[in-house]
């Protein structure tokens, strides 16, 4: 009889473990089932640090002669320019002059045509001394004392454009910023539904994105990424 009993109670705990066991079991099922997916951001202004200024202007001639000794002149007093006020020669490019000949084409008769010659000649600066470079842009009416009338960023040698190239170096506090604003919301979205915050299920960093803060301050850049992170909700 004693041995029956202490059989039965042995089976009777067995039940009992094996019931909480199963409960715990069915919690943790069920708990892994729930999640939340949320997305933190993080934006940051930074200043370029680098600059492309292609210096464009165009010339007007007769003969290939007159046009090279002209277009030779004026890139040397370009150049000038620029190295007086801090561009190293380094930082200079001359690319060769775009000529185009007006009789070849033109249509009907060309007895109208003046100049038969225009040359397009670009001189680029390529520099990552951006204050340097900006004040310069503000003094490049000064080459007009030499007959030199830059164009505007025209199609041929396209526009001014700023770059920031420091991305590394701000990615890991943009990242532990995007990541901290991601689990802020599920927070407050695990406490609106009486649930606990659990251990993160998936994360995705998303990608960084380098845009010109607006179209008058394209030297200001505004960087930005999106973190998606997936928790687990727990009761």
């Amino acid at each position: 009889m004693k041995n029956l009993i202490k059989e039965a109670a042995i089976i009777a705990l067995a039940i009992l473990g094996f019931g909480c066991l199963f409960h715990s079991a069915v919690d943790n099922f069920i708990d892994k089932d729930r999640t939340v997916t949320v997305k933190g951001l993080a934006e940051m202004e930074v200043k370029a640090d680098k600059v492309i200024w292609p210096l464009t202007y165009k010339e007007l001639g007769n003969t290939p002669s007159e046009m090279y000794a002209n277009i030779s002149a004026k890139n040397a007093q370009i150049v000038n320019f620029l190295t007086q006020y801090g561009i190293r020669k380094d930082e200079i490019s001359i690319n060769p002059p775009e000529i185009s000949d007006r009789k070849a084409h033109a249509y009907g008769s060309d007895d109208d045509i003046t100049t038969r010659y225009v040359a397009t000649s670009v001189i680029t600066v390529t520099s990552n001394s951006l204050d340097t470079v900006r004040s310069l842009m503000q003094r490049q009416s000064e080459l007009m004392k030499y007959g030199i009338a830059l164009t505007g960023g025209d199609y041929e040698s396209g526009s001014t454009t700023y770059e920031y190239t420091r991305l590394n170096s701000i990615k890991p506090r943009m990242i532990e910023e995007a990541t901290k604003n991601a689990r802020a919301t599920a927070e407050k979205f695990a406490k609106d539904s009486d649930s606990r915050l659990g251990k993160i299920k998936t994360a995705s960093q998303g990608q960084f994105s380098i845009e010109d803060r607006d179209q008058n301050t394209s030297h200001i850049k505004n960087v930005r990424v999106v973190t998606t992170i997936e928790y687990y909700l727990k009761d």
